[in-house]
């Protein structure tokens, strides 16, 4: 039996941060033991914590299309296992959402990537999931990461945040949309039909 269920259970039952949390504790997951494709993002906005669906808001619809995937794909636990920084949403600072909370990755991250062992390829979306696995070397800044895409470790994939603000900065670094962005579908795709 998958040591994955009970852990996820567990994940979701998760209060360790609880009173810090504006929204209150409400990890948002989603793994199957199959999957082949990891997607790590930042945490749950206030739109995602109330629907309970990783990446179900105008970020989400970006990453979608960046990806290739169609939604019944990306929301298919048995293909692509969502893993936040952060499971629950942390709210709102001055500049927007708050950074993830600091105890979730730690806590869950090692125990729910050592449950998904057919991961082939692992997006690091945003800062946040870059600077906690990707070397130091590799990612002078989030820009400078991406752009670097092809000297990444095998198997992990840089990209920006697909928040709004992604619109301006992918105005200000055109080869994202030209030369970053027509390769991700097609490593999406050998990952999900990758042999064992």
């Amino acid at each position: 039996m998958s040591p994955l269920g009970p852990l996820l259970t567990q994940i979701r039952a998760c209060q360790v941060c609880a009173a810090a949390l504006p929204h209150g504790a409400r990890p948002i997951v989603q793994a199957g033991p199959g999957a082949r494709v990891l997607i790590i993002g930042q945490a749950p906005g206030s739109k995602v914590h109330a629907s309970g669906l990783p990446w179900d808001d105008d970020s989400g619809d970006r990453l979608r299309a960046w990806t290739g995937l169609s939604r019944e794909a990306f929301y298919d636990p048995g293909q692509v296992a969502l893993m936040p920084m952060g499971f629950c949403c942390p709210g709102k600072g001055d500049g927007g959402d708050l950074p993830p909370r600091p105890e979730c990755a730690p806590l869950w991250h090692a125990p729910l990537l050592a449950a998904l062992p057919d991961i082939r390829l692992t997006l690091l979306v945003g800062q946040y999931a870059q600077g906690a696995y990707l070397p130091k070397a590799l990612r002078p800044s989030m820009t400078e990461a991406v752009r670097r895409h092809t000297e990444m470790p095998a198997g992990q994939f840089p990209l920006p945040h697909p928040a709004w603000r992604s619109r301006l900065w992918m105005r200000k670094n055109p080869w994202f949309e030209g030369e970053v962005l027509p390769v991700l579908p097609g490593k999406i795709a050998a990952a999900l039909t990758q042999k064992t």
